[in-house]
This record gives C-alpha cells, structure tokens and sequence, in this order.
C-alpha cells in the first residue's frame, strides 16, 4: 500500500481511543495528495501548458479589442474600403476568444483522467487500510462517522483540484500577466494600485477565513455526530421497537441538530463579514485605475482604446477576484476533509506482518495442524489481566473443547488464534510457527470459524455461503448447504438461494443465520476449524443432526469448540474447564465426571436444567 510506512511513522493511534485528527498543517495534505495526482506526470504537464495557453488568449482579446477601437477611431473618416483591416482584427478576436474556450476544454479534459485516478486511490487505500486495522479499532469507531469521512474526502480531492487548478491558478497567471503588461505599457501607478489591491483582498481574505474555519470544523464534527446518532440508531432499529424509545432517540438526534444550526448560523455570520470586506476592497481598486485612465484620456497620453483595455482587463480579473473568498474556503474545507481522510489512512495498523513474513505453513492438511499456546498472558485493558499464563495444546486432528463461566476468557482464545489481537507475553504456535511472525492472511485462510453471533450481508443467501470462498461454484454452495442442514429450509423459499437476507441478515432467524454461517465455513474447507457456540441458536432436532455432521467434519480436522451446551462436547479428545483465565481441569468428559469437580457441577447444573424442560 502506498506510504503506508512513512504515514505509521508519521500517526500512530492510541487503540484505547477513536481516531483523532492530526495535527499538521495544508502544506502536508497537499504533499500527500501529490503523488496521486503526479502518477499521470505528463498529462498534468499538458494541461499546465493548455492552462497558459488559454490564460495567453484571454490576455490577448482585450488588448485586440483596443487594437480594433483604435483603427476604427483613427479611420473614421476615410471610406468604408479601409474597413478590411478592421474586419481582420474582429475575425482574429473571435479567434482568440474560441482558443480561450478551446484550451480551457483541454485543460479539463486532460485533468479529469489525473482527478479520477487520485480518488479512486485514496478511496481504495482508505478502504483496504480499515480492513487491515486492528478489531480494537473498529470496536471503538463509529461508522457513520468514519462513513462520512471518507465521503467527503473523496469529494474534497475533487473539489480541492477543481478550485485550485480551475479558479486559484488561472487567477494568479492572469494577474501576472496583467502587471506584467500595466508596467509595460502604462503608467507604474497601474500596476501598484492593482497589485495593491490583490494583496489587500488575498491578505483579508485569508485572514477572515483562517478566523472562520473553526467554525466550519464544529460544523463537521456537529455533522458527523448527529449522522453517528442517526445511523447507530437505524442499525438498531429492532431495539429501540422492543423498548418504544423512538422519541428519546429522536431527542438525542435533534440535540445534535441544535448544535450544528448554531454552528452554522455563526459561520453565515461570518461569510456575510468576509463577503463585504472584499467587495470593498474591489470597489475602491476599480474606481482608483479608472480615475487614472479617465486622466489619461483627458490629457491625451492614453487613447479610448486603452480605457476600454483597462477596463475589460480589471473585468476580467475582478469576476474571478470577486469569488476568490469562497474559493479559498471551499479550498480550506476540502483540505480539511482531505485531512481527516489521511488521518484514517495513518491510523496505526497495531496488528501489522513483519517485513518479508512468511506465509503459515500447515504440515498436513489431511489432518490440520498442531496448535499450543505457551504461557500466554493476554489483557483488552491494562487494569484487567483476561488470560493468566495460559498454557495447552491442540494435537493435530483433534478436538479440544473449552467450556467455563461467561468471562472466563473462551471466545478471547478464537480471536488470538485469528489474531486480532497480539498477547503480551507468551506465544500461541501452530505447527510450531509463531502466529506473529507469519501473514496474517495465510493465517486466518487456514482458519474457519463459526461464531455465535452471526452477521451476514444485505445480500443472497448464495451470496453469503459462497463468501466462505469467492467464486465457488454453484454445486458446491448446494453441497454446503446441505451439509448445514438448510437445504430442505431454501427449497421452501420463493427465490430459492436468491433470497435476499436483508440488513444484518435481520430476514433470517438466528438458527438459520448461524446455518449459514456453518455451510460457508464448510465451503471454505479450512484445516483448523473453531466453533463458537456454533450450534447455540437451533433446535434440539436441528441441532443432533448438525452435530452429528460436525463431528464427522472435525475428524479430519483440528478444531477448537467454545461450548455452552456440555452436551454437545462429550465426543471431544479433550475438555478444558476455564475459569478467570486459567485452567482449572482438563481431560476428556469421562474423566471429568469421575473427578466430581467443577466440570461435574456443570454437568450436572444442565442435566437437571434438560430434565425440567422436558
């Protein structure tokens, strides 16, 4: 990914908290957009080149204008033959004015390609950079918030080249040349009051808007709050029914308006300031260099023609002047918005390969891997120690089950193994290698999980069973339906394996979401299997039948089953019993009934549980 190193050195991210903004100044976010835009070098140096060539043509039409008025004035009263040369400067004038429009046309044309291309890329980068940031991030991060961010940065590149490129630097060429040619031609005093002018109005501007853009910041932040409000609420919209707290949501979502209305009544305060000021400054420019012109016509040192020159040139520069405020805020928004988006692109990856890791290596897929931690010791918080040096070991194509209290630090095992968190001392090793110094990738390619809460995608239930492995065909995500027993529940659908699951999967009941959980690990066909209360959310009948097609599939396998149901592990190779993060028995179920501990309590515990059920 693209300077992704220099960028982790640059941010690092406290995982404890969301993501802040950083602290740099515009400078910086233009020196990171650059590459992006330079990856197309010459045709930004062909568009530059149309940009002088348009801005050359738009400086030639007013000075052949005065050419024109000139000739007409010199020949007035000579017969209508002479007209020939007056007729070639109209026709050289429209020339101009066509290679003005022409150029500018190119100029888009060719940049539009560059533009396209930098915003694709960040947004992919973006994109790409969330997905390899640690679980702690993304259990701490608001999406809706994170959302808007990367939408208006992506709209912000665009809009950051559209004014830059489009309005700021043609303005400045063109004021160039216009001193340039005041001096040149004219008296000194026209190009002073002119570039008098411009310094004032760029210096108050600048002033104005730097004093404006907190305002504008609270008005993002006040946006992104009431938009994290608006879709946390949504995300759970079954909650907020079960409980009828649809006002008190629409409260705290109406709290966060307030805030952004009064933010933004103060920021059209402001714009109403800076808008009079610069109109001012104008006013007084223009009146100065026609108060200068009118006397140069009136003792004779200028012709009508140079007042008509000065004239439609102070035009022409006060029409893109006359927006130069708002474009300098626009400029500053996107540069902001732009910022906030490399922010999140500069999160630190806290979980990251080594350079040149390897890829896991598993010794024999017909069986799947050894797995042993060793002394692991492992806390989310610091003031809250999870695992207490751990040990235990998964001997290939086994099964180990881990039962114990809520708490007591089984589902913790799952996500170590998958690395979304590294452990502070100790090592979890598969076939020897250490998880920490192979590709997360080949990691978790060698790992299937079925996890008690199930999400699925807004989309097919073919869809989510084949995310187990993109591009499988449709014979296999069959197979691996049946193989979850759901295949006689999708011949009863309308749509069959085309039915859509809907948001979350909120279509589909727990056990038929968990069912495709299990047919989409199935279709990945992993060597080492997890099953996380994989069956917690089906009925007693479902259930056997599943288990039963479990325990065969974890026959070729090395699987780790995180129970609840002691019922469902009694075929396990080996049981442990975890409590606070220790281990507190081990050995196979009838071993553990035999030593009449803590295991055998909960044995028990269930059984009279089973019993008054039934």
């Amino acid at each position: 990914m693209r300077h992704s190193t220099r960028r982790s050195t640059e941010f690092k991210h406290d995982p404890d908290q969301p993501v802040a903004r950083r602290q740099v100044g515009d400078w910086y976010v233009i020196r990171d957009l650059l590459p992006y835009l330079l990856a197309y070098r010459y045709r930004v140096l062909f568009a530059i080149a149309c940009l002088l060539a348009a801005k050359f043509a738009n400086l030639g039409i007013p000075i052949l204008l005065k050419t024109l008025i000139d000739d007409l004035d010199a020949h007035k009263s000579v017969s209508s033959a002479l007209l020939v040369v007056p007729l070639g400067l109209i026709v050289g004038y429209g020339l101009l004015r066509f290679s003005a429009s022409l150029f500018t046309e190119l100029r888009e044309l060719l940049f539009s390609r560059v533009t396209q291309h930098a915003v694709r890329q960040i947004a992919l980068e973006v994109f790409q950079h969330l997905h390899a940031l640690s679980l702690r991030f993304h259990l701490s991060r608001q999406t809706g918030g994170v959302s808007r961010d990367i939408e208006r940065g992506t709209r912000a590149i665009q809009s950051l080249v559209s004014y830059s490129l489009y309005s700021i630097v043609p303005t400045l060429i063109e004021f160039l040349l216009v001193l340039g040619y005041f001096a040149y031609q004219y008296n000194i005093w026209f190009a002073a009051i002119t570039l008098g002018a411009l310094i004032i109005y760029i210096a108050f501007t600048i002033v104005v808007t730097e004093w404006r853009t907190h305002l504008r910041r609270t008005m993002n932040d006040m946006d992104s709050r009431a938009n994290q409000k608006a879709i946390d609420s949504l995300l759970n919209f079954e909650t907020v029914k079960y409980f009828g707290n649809e006002s008190f949501e629409a409260k705290r979502y109406d709290e966060n308006l307030v805030r952004f209305q009064a933010a933004a009544i103060k920021s059209q305060k402001s714009l109403s300031l800076l808008n009079v000021g610069q109109q001012l400054i104008i006013g007084v420019g223009l009146v100065l260099i026609l108060w200068r012109s009118t006397v140069g016509v009136a003792n004779g040192s200028m012709t009508l023609g140079d007042l008509v020159l000065v004239n439609t040139l102070m035009i022409q520069l006060y029409i893109p002047l006359n927006f130069l405020g708002v474009i300098y805020r626009e400029i500053k928004q996107s540069l902001t918005d732009l910022d906030r988006m490399f922010t999140l692109l500069m999160a630190d990856r806290e979980i990251a390969d080594d350079p040149g890791a390897p890829a896991l290596v598993i010794a024999d897929q017909t069986q799947g891997p050894e797995v042993r931690f060793e002394r692991v010791r492992f806390h989310y918080e610091s003031n809250r120690t999870i695992l207490h040096d751990l040990s235990f070991t998964i001997p290939a194509g086994t099964i180990t089950a881990v039962v114990g209290r809520s708490g007591a630090g089984k589902s913790t095992l799952a996500r170590l193994l998958f690395r979304f968190y590294d452990v502070q001392s100790g090592a979890i090793l598969i076939d020897g290698q250490d998880i920490k110094r192979v590709q997360q990738a080949s990691l978790r390619q060698s790992i299937g999980i079925v996890p008690q809460d199930t999400v699925l995608f807004n989309d097919t239930i073919a869809y989510n069973i084949a995310y187990g492995r993109p591009g499988a065909s449709e014979a296999d995500i069959q197979s691996a339906a049946r193989a979850a027993q759901m295949d006689q529940f999708i011949a009863h659908l309308p749509e069959g394996y085309n039915t859509q699951v809907g948001e979350r999967g909120l279509k589909l009941s727990g056990g038929e979401k968990q069912r495709v959980a299990i047919a989409r690990t199935l279709l990945k066909k992993p060597a080492m299997l997890i099953f996380d209360e994989a069956t917690s959310a089906l009925d007693s009948k479902t259930e056997r039948a599943l288990q039963e097609e479990l325990t065969g599939l974890s026959r070729n396998h090395t699987t780790l089953i995180i129970a609840h149901r002691l019922s469902t592990i009694v075929h396990a190779d080996q049981i442990l019993v975890m409590d606070q993060g220790q281990i507190v028995e081990r050995g196979t179920h009838v071993e553990l009934i035999a030593k009449q501990g803590t295991y055998a309590q909960m044995w028990n515990m269930q059984k009279r549980q089973d019993d008054q059920v039934t």
